[in-house]
């Protein structure tokens, strides 16, 4: 299981948080997902591809970068 740190733009309260990190948890193979919001970005355990996690960010309505 790896960690990966997503940056993502476009957050900017606890109903984006939410909805970034249950978009990531709904990917095959993420384990964890959390979102701070101060740093812009996702923590993410699994074995998930970055492609399938930056689709689901996107498709939520946010930014990866």
């Amino acid at each position: 299981m790896q960690e990966t740190i997503i940056k993502i733009e476009g957050m900017s309260c606890g109903h984006c948080k939410a909805a970034v990190e249950k978009a990531l948890k709904a990917v095959p193979g993420v384990e964890t997902a959390v979102v701070n919001l101060e740093e812009k970005q996702a923590v993410v355990t699994g074995n998930a591809t970055m492609h399938a996690m930056r689709e689901a960010i996107e498709d939520a309505g946010y930014e990866v970068f």
